[in-house]
């Protein structure tokens, strides 16, 4: 498993939590398995691909001379948002996609895309399945290898979801579909549970739930990784991705900005330890 950090070495009890949780190799293959069974009946993927949010910038000769093994375009569902956030209409954001869609496959690097207000915008309020698919499917088509479906203000909620992801599976195989969900109201979770049910195995997340967006007031950052990793350890669903050490790199960036986690999980095993 790697070093514990220090937020969990001293603290026994929450040591136990985590065997109970399979988060510990000790004698804990049988269980999950049976884990793994319970999450194939539910209709849950058997591995879940965390996509860790980063910066946004440009397509630029410096990000390739870099190294840039993948870029992204931020599309939106919303003409207002998308005037405000990019600087243009929906339809002239396609048209730039396009043409930095094109270069990268030139190189030879893949372009995921991404829909922000997918289940709602701050300045029109509710955005329809149907122009959320519209945009999807324009993406898809002009080479995006994933489609990203965001949340950007965390007003959606299961039901939302489930309508949108409906609308947009029929146009877009379910594989290659991520979903991106901010925790502004506290239904990040539950949505991202919808969304796995429905076939989605690619979830966006950010170390202690930092981020934001600075066109959609009042919207917190992503779902947080810690709180992510350990539904889906709950679950039985496999990510690769070490509870741990991105727990301690939360604990680190938090410092180093100042700034107080979001994440649930980060909270509770710090409190923990202070007892």
């Amino acid at each position: 498993m790697g070093n514990v950090p220090s937020a969990v070495k001293h603290c026994l009890s929450y040591q136990q939590l985590l065997r109970e949780h399979l988060w510990i190799g000790d004698s804990v293959a049988g269980a999950l398995d049976t884990a793994q069974e319970t999450s194939q009946l539910s209709g849950l993927p058997e591995y879940v691909k965390i996509v860790e949010v980063g910066p946004r910038d440009g397509l630029q000769n410096e990000k390739v001379a870099a190294g840039a093994t993948e870029i992204s375009v931020f599309g939106a569902a919303s003409e207002s948002f998308s005037k405000r956030n990019i600087n243009c209409s929906i339809e002239e954001s396609m048209e730039k996609f396009e043409e930095v869609v094109k270069s990268a496959r030139h190189m030879n690097i893949p372009a995921r895309g991404y829909v922000s207000c997918a289940l709602g915008c701050p300045y029109e309020g509710n955005i329809t399945p149907q122009k959320v698919t519209e945009v999807s499917k324009k993406l898809y088509g002009m080479g995006c290898y994933e489609i990203s479906l965001g949340d950007t203000t965390g007003v959606g909620t299961p039901g939302s979801m489930k309508r949108m992801l409906e609308s947009v599976m029929k146009e877009i195989p379910s594989s290659a579909l991520a979903v991106h969900c901010h925790d502004t109201y506290g239904q990040a979770l539950a949505n991202i549970l919808t969304a796995l049910q429905m076939g989605i195995n690619v979830v966006d997340s950010a170390v202690s739930g930092l981020g934001g967006c600075p066109y959609a007031k009042g919207a917190s950052g992503n779902v947080a990784t810690e709180d992510l990793i350990y539904m889906l350890n709950g679950l039985g669903l496999n990510t690769g991705v070490n509870l741990y050490k991105v727990m301690e790199a939360g604990d680190f960036i938090c410092k180093a900005v100042n700034k107080t986690t979001n994440s649930k999980v980060a909270q509770a095993s710090f409190n923990a330890r202070l007892e």
